[in-house]
């Protein structure tokens, strides 16, 4: 649609250029009718060139939101994939922001990528035509100046394109680091009050922000020269047209031509030589897009690959760990060495200990968050209902009503859905002594999260019996008494911090 689109376009486009060199001769010749004629001809080509111009845009810009939206699906089809999210955000210190590389730099490449698009497609076609009209009224010398205008320009605009990319790669890193510091304060915002820690936020976030802006003058400072090529050459070409058909005029190759014929001709002859010419200068000109595209490539395309299988089929054992040594992955360090373990259906197990000496690290790694060092660990359950869950140090509250909070991190209701399940859903929310957030209804997105965010630690209870988990793994302990009896979990496994 694009390529069609644009075709019929550039087609209107050379009539309408051609036009200003009918008026000369109808003009010259004193012509009212042909003046009448030709100028309803232009108001029509003028119209159509409009609309299909306005099409080609719109074109574009489907383009745009079909080609984020497969992109984007993609990209979270490899961010949520087993626990490729975790490790991107806590192990691979390396790869800065995944957030912001899959929602803010897959909409700029996209975004570019669309613009670009029409111009790459149809370009071959356009120089291709343009030059075979430049060669016809100018002769050679018309064609071969201005390609030889188009590489000098190509070979200074790739030098000077050269030191963009990486400084708009760090550019793109320092606003995401610069965000995600606004974000921190607004996620911990209670905290940092009780610490009375505005001050150093304050210069935090201030040091974040002058090297951002540092970067962004960096920046600007190299584009500048880039503008500079790109204007230089883009003013060159307008006189350039009337260079190219000086050289057969005072040449006398159209002596034999009337003023008015001449006018003509030179006009028509500088429509075609400006349109070859600004054709060259467009590709030019995306040169700074180009320098864009490129450095939103290097962070749109980062994922490594995972290649976890589960089992599917419960069993009475949970976990068999062999000599199981384990480590943090910032230190060499070991935390535990040669533990061996067996973790079966109906058997309660505390761990107890100091801070920092691997208790909660155990669960990353029976979790697969982490790696062991040496020995074996194998896990013969399955992930969900009937099988095991693993509660978090801190309690994750995501988007959702307050059904989608009970029934995370499933997708949908269990066992079954409608009436029957939210009575279950009612009646572990009155055990777990917050039945009065019903009055504001299960399915309320919006206030259900400000509401819930108050009662999260017995949501993490009634979540637990709503699952109806053989085997509970979980890396904070306030109450054990209380946890025990109010949950139907046959086997327990607590971290005691």
């Amino acid at each position: 649609g694009t390529t069609l689109c644009t075709e019929y376009k550039q087609m209107i486009i050379y009539q309408v250029g051609i036009i200003p060199s009918k008026f000369y001769g109808v003009l010259a010749d004193k012509d009212f009718t042909g003046f009448k004629n030709l100028t309803l001809l232009a108001v029509l080509l003028i119209f159509m060139n409009s609309t299909l111009k306005s099409m080609d845009q719109y074109i574009s810009n489907l383009m745009y939101v079909s080609w984020r939206k497969s992109l984007t699906q993609c990209l979270h089809r490899h961010y949520f994939q087993d626990r490729v999210y975790y490790i991107l955000n806590v192990l691979h210190k390396d790869i800065d922001n995944p957030d912001q590389r899959i929602s803010q730099d897959v909409e700029r490449f996209c975004k570019q990528l669309s613009t670009m698009a029409s111009r790459l497609i149809i370009s071959p076609f356009t120089l291709a035509y343009y030059t075979f009209q430049c060669f016809y009224s100018s002769g050679w010398m018309g064609p071969v100046s201005i390609f030889f205008y188009f590489v000098i320009g190509t070979i200074v605009n790739k030098v000077l394109m050269g030191p963009i990319v990486h400084t708009l790669v760090l550019q793109e890193k320092l606003e995401g680091d610069f965000r995600f510091k606004h974000m921190q304060i607004r996620v911990n915002a209670e905290s940092a009050a009780f610490y009375r820690a505005g001050k150093v936020e304050h210069m935090r976030t201030n040091r974040r922000l002058g090297s951002l802006l540092e970067t962004q003058k960096n920046l600007m400072t190299k584009e500048l020269w880039l503008c500079i090529g790109v204007n230089t050459f883009d003013y060159f070409g307008s006189i350039l047209s009337y260079m190219v058909i000086a050289i057969p005029i005072f040449a006398g190759v159209y002596d034999g031509l009337t003023p008015g014929e001449l006018s003509t001709l030179i006009s028509k002859n500088g429509f075609v030589s400006i349109y070859l010419i600004n054709c060259f200068s467009q590709l030019i000109d995306l040169s700074s897009t180009v320098s864009d595209v490129a450095g939103y490539t290097h962070r749109c395309f980062f994922f490594p690959t995972s290649d976890l299988e589960l089992p599917n089929t419960p069993v009475d054992i949970a976990f068999i760990l062999q000599k199981l040594s384990y480590k943090s992955p910032c230190s060499d360090e070991l935390l535990v060495k040669d533990l061996t373990l067996k973790i079966v259906h109906g058997t309660n197990i505390l761990v107890v200990g100091n801070t920092g000496t691997g208790k909660t690290s155990l669960l990353r790694v029976l979790n697969k968050l982490w790696d062991c060092t040496s020995g074996s660990f194998q896990m013969l359950s399955s992930f969900g209902p009937h099988g095991i869950l693993f509660l978090p140090q801190k309690p994750y509250f995501t988007d959702g009503t307050l059904r989608e909070q009970v029934i995370y991190p499933l997708k949908n209701v269990y066992p079954v859905s409608g009436s029957i399940d939210d009575a279950r859903i009612i009646r572990f929310l009155e055990l777990a002594g917050v039945v009065s957030v019903l009055k504001l209804h299960l399915t309320n997105r919006k206030v259900m999260v400000k509401c819930c965010r108050h009662n999260i630690s017995r949501i993490n209870t009634f979540q637990i019996n709503y699952r109806q988990v053989f085997w509970l793994l979980w890396s904070q302990l306030k109450a054990v008494s209380q946890i025990q009896t109010s949950t139907h979990c046959k086997t327990q496994f607590f971290i005691l911090n």
